[in-house]
């Protein structure tokens, strides 16, 4: 199955555990990418999620950028409040530096309630308390599961649209191919005059040249102008390209590579075309060929 690099897939829910009930937020997408690149951005009290949901990831993505993100958010109606003792001592410490250095410098300040000292960051607790996170782990990686299979089910769509414009720009290819060899057949009487031509040419500028060299180098020159060779390797790449697309396995880099080489024979024969027609054809080609890389560059 072809697949993209891109895709998406969000989920929103409710989970609970004996320690409270948690609304949770999931955002999971990709982008092209080289390799693969898994980034997270989970709640870090969390242990031993992030590496739970990178081996499942690991297991069914092979390049893409990956970024999965996750809002846990705990319920009022389960979040009780509780003093934080270290964070109190730390906020009244504070506050008896700041009159001391009020004081030192003549100036006085009101003095604080305990509402006040209550009311600072971090004194009133109502983060969760969870012990032993395990339980809760385990519910979201439940949770988790559904979210990459839509986000995987995405990224096959897309790939199957891909797939579908890549193969029609593959016969587009074979078309041309098929051009090319029938305006291959078709400058050949232009060809012969031209190696008569080239003939008197190298009898003039050689006179004394003996008839083996002449025979070498007049066989150079047809060489030279031959496109058979590239366009056998056109239709050999074709083959490759579709027995590639129906391949059940990660072929963004294979098809990839194959697309410098279908580009290398395009160059060629443009370069040996010697005639007009065969020229169109092999711009035409390059045409296609550039427009299906920038498609195969976003398989997986």
């Amino acid at each position: 199955m072809v697949k993209s690099m891109t895709g998406y897939a969000a989920a929103t829910g409710e989970i609970s555990t004996e320690s409270g009930s948690y609304a949770c937020q999931w955002d999971l997408r990709s982008v092209n990418g080289r390799g693969l690149e898994l980034r997270f951005r989970l709640p870090d009290w969390l242990d031993g999620l992030e590496s739970a949901l990178r081996k499942r990831l690991s297991e069914r993505l092979k390049r893409g950028n990956v970024s999965l993100s996750l809002r846990l958010m705990r319920a009022e109606s389960g979040a009780p409040m509780r003093l934080n003792p270290a964070a109190l001592e730390a906020a009244v410490a504070m506050v008896m530096a700041a009159e001391a250095q009020a004081e030192s410098r003549g100036l006085g300040l009101a003095p604080m309630t305990a509402a006040d000292l209550l009311a600072l960051k971090g004194v009133i607790d109502t983060g969760p308390d969870l012990g032993d996170p395990a339980a809760l782990v385990a519910l979201l990686l439940a949770r988790a599961e559904p979210l990459i299979d839509a986000f995987d089910a995405a990224r096959a769509a897309e790939g199957a649209a891909l797939a579908g414009v890549i193969g029609a720009q593959i016969d587009a290819i074979e078309a041309l191919t098929g051009e090319a060899r029938l305006a291959a057949v078709a400058r050949r009487p232009d060809q012969i005059e031209a190696l008569k031509a080239a003939l008197a040419r190298l009898g003039e500028a050689a006179p004394g040249l003996d008839a083996g060299r002449l025979e070498q180098e007049l066989a150079l020159i047809a060489v030279k102008s031959d496109v058979t060779e590239e366009l056998d390797r056109l239709t050999a790449h074709v083959a490759a390209a579709r027995q590639l697309l129906a391949a059940n396995e990660p072929i963004g880099r294979k098809l990839d590579f194959l697309m410098q080489e279908f580009n290398r024979e395009a160059n060629t024969l443009c370069s040996k075309a010697q005639s007009a027609e065969l020229t169109r054809i092999g711009l035409d080609l390059k045409t296609v060929i550039d427009q299906m890389r920038e498609q195969v560059q976003n398989l997986e």
